[in-house]
């Protein structure tokens, strides 16, 4: 038994101008992301579908070519819509060329219908296969739910649109034609309806799942520097620290101090500022491994966490961070900005009884005697008791000011 083929017709007509209104009132006064070219390609996939509806009752220019090039246009509109989605740019060129070879094809092969059925569902199949090439780089480990279900329905119908190619290459098309109802008909229009369905649900949660993305950065990063914020580099010092608690490991922890910071403000401005916390946040995260953490503490102070390190490990990248930050140059409007930093690191294994808060109390306490010291400098602490703080400056640290 096979399902009613206008009936078909007529409930992919009515779900492709649903969902297309539904995206366009979605898209109304958004960024562009994408939705707007992907409810227009569903309005083109109604609009061929309606004129397929009228085979035999409307002139064959209509319901055949035209109809054709409709659904090459809707393809097009989609691989717009997830390019823009990506941010790559998309030439209008690559709409007109799969629509004219279609035009062209289907008037060359007006009278042959399973020509006709071969050619275009193999272009279609080529232009979905397109579409999920483009959507490659978004198909990672980890990936959001829109990504795999909007490539799950474009994949299943490119499956379907080579199976009816095959099927019509082997002469196995109903002579009745497109309106016919048997099992290939049914069963392409009924994945056309779905992947409808499923498609454009995927890109609707791909757009969610960036903004969660973006919410998550938010509220995880700092929006000037890029780095952890306060408050996640905080929560990673507790995660690691109980770690370390736990399972009887080091952990070590810098807290770094621009110097003189305010004197950079107050003789170039703030954008000077800005640009100075930024340039001394990528000398320090280029040279830190991929599992430790930069994240600013607050102001001109930053926090590089360092889990299963000793203190002789994070003194030696201490002192290589300093001189790194010293010998480069931070340029701004024409001038070379001379920066230097002051550090402050405890390092250790930590007992029972030992909280996140004491190993940053250590280090904080160590950058003290850092600026104590004249600046420029590294001190360290080993030990959390408050009373009990010892201190060590790197190997002939430099004591020049800015």
């Amino acid at each position: 038994m096979h399902a009613d083929v206008p009936t078909m017709l007529l409930m992919i007509i009515i779900s492709s101008v649903a969902m297309a209104l539904a995206l366009a009132v979605v898209a109304w006064g958004q960024r562009r992301d994408g939705i707007a070219w992907w409810a227009t390609g569903l309005l083109l996939h109604a609009l061929g579908y309606v004129l397929f509806s009228g085979r035999g009752r409307i002139p064959d220019g209509l319901s055949i070519v035209l109809a054709n090039v409709l659904l090459a246009c809707s393809l097009s509109a989609l691989q717009a819509a997830v390019h823009q989605f990506m941010g790559r740019p998309w030439p209008r060129w690559h709409m007109a060329v799969p629509a004219a070879f279609i035009a062209l094809v289907m008037w060359a092969l007006i009278d042959h219908y399973p020509l006709r059925v071969a050619t275009a569902s193999l272009c279609y199949a080529v232009q979905i296969g397109l579409l999920l090439a483009a959507l490659r780089p978004m198909a990672r480990p980890g990936a959001g739910r829109g990504v795999l279900l909007l490539g799950l329905g474009l994949g299943v119908q490119m499956m379907v649109l080579l199976l009816r190619t095959a099927m019509a290459l082997w002469g196995q098309q109903h002579p009745s034609g497109l309106l016919a109802s048997d099992l290939v008909q049914s069963l392409t229009f009924l994945m056309s309806f779905l992947t409808v369905q499923l498609a454009s649900l995927g890109f609707v949660f791909m757009t969610r799942d960036r903004l969660d993305e973006g919410n998550r950065r938010l509220a995880t990063t700092d929006a000037l520097t890029g780095v952890a914020n306060r408050r996640s580099a905080i929560f990673a010092l507790e995660r690691d620290a109980a770690r370390a608690q736990r399972m009887g490991g080091s952990v070590a922890l810098m807290v770094v101090d621009i110097d003189h910071f305010k004197r950079i403000n107050d003789s170039h401005g703030h954008l000077a500022g800005d640009r100075v916390l930024c340039h001394v946040v990528n000398v320090l995260s280029d040279r830190v491994r991929t599992q430790d953490l930069v994240g600013r503490y607050g102001g001109e102070e930053f926090l590089v966490l360092l889990p299963d390190t000793g203190l002789d490990g994070a003194l030696v990248l201490a002192e290589q961070l300093r001189q790194s930050v010293q010998q480069s140059v931070c340029h701004w409007q024409g001038q070379a900005l001379a920066v230097t930093v002051s550090i402050g690191v405890f390092g250790g294994r930590l007992g029972s009884g030992d909280t996140w808060e004491m190993v940053l109390d250590a280090a904080d306490r160590a950058l003290y005697q850092a600026k104590q010291a004249g600046r420029n400098c590294v001190q360290a602490s080993n030990s959390l008791a408050r009373a009990e703080s010892s201190s060590m400056a790197a190997p002939e640290p430099s004591t020049q000011n800015i």
